[in-house]
């Protein structure tokens, strides 16, 4: 496994997982189960957050607890297949800030291509995740954090469901600072720029589009 990336391989997600890549499945058991896995994959994405000590009280006596450290994290979607992922991580973390970044892939050239881009200021003390389903040619993920990285975030992870060797390859040449989260790494990428056996165009299962 290639260094920096961590594949969350919880029998829960695998499970899930499977479940998603049938072709029968349902638009809403699709969009249920990536909801579901976004949760476990943020859960680990985060587990290394820092924490400050606080001093509360219980029912029954005065403790120290554990409080998150710093600003509130920030997490940014790829549009527009990244909002399924968006959606189960802020069901973990429901006072996140949220950033959407817009990129769609020329057919012909596989190139990613900017059609929006709203995060929230002052990324520099804040821990980002970018979230996308799909990590195929890594194109759009290396143009996004790119475009993040300008804003010199305090961190950046990046969070996806199914990736592949050449995207992680791509993907590592551009950012070898940033952490990939998985839950698969797949066979290798077709001559249409699609994971293999992968489980199609995630946006489109998503919304129900095709």
């Amino acid at each position: 496994m290639p260094s920096d990336v961590t594949v969350v391989d919880h029998p829960l997600v695998q499970h899930k997982l499977t479940l998603m890549r049938k072709k029968d499945t349902s638009t809403a058991s699709f969009r249920r189960l990536l909801r579901e896995i976004a949760m476990l994959l943020a859960y680990e994405a985060t587990r290394d957050l820092a924490l400050r000590e606080e001093l509360i009280e219980t029912p029954l006596v005065e403790m120290t607890g554990a409080q998150l450290e710093g600003k509130k994290v920030v997490l940014i979607a790829i549009l527009r297949a990244g909002l399924g992922i968006l959606d189960g991580m802020l069901e973990l973390m429901p006072s996140a800030r949220v950033g959407h970044v817009g990129m769609y892939r020329d057919p012909k050239t596989l190139e990613p291509v900017e059609y929006f881009y709203k995060v929230p200021s002052q990324l520099e003390e804040r821990a980002v995740l970018v979230c996308d389903p799909m990590l195929a040619t890594g194109n759009s993920a290396v143009a996004a954090v790119a475009r993040i990285k300008k804003s010199t975030p305090g961190s950046l992870r990046f969070v996806c469901l199914v990736a592949c060797p050449e995207g992680i390859k791509t993907f590592q040449s551009a950012h070898p600072d940033v952490p990939i989260y998985t839950a698969a790494i797949d066979s290798h990428l077709n001559d249409h720029g699609y994971i293999v056996p992968g489980l199609g165009d995630a946006g489109d299962r998503l919304f129900g589009t095709k």
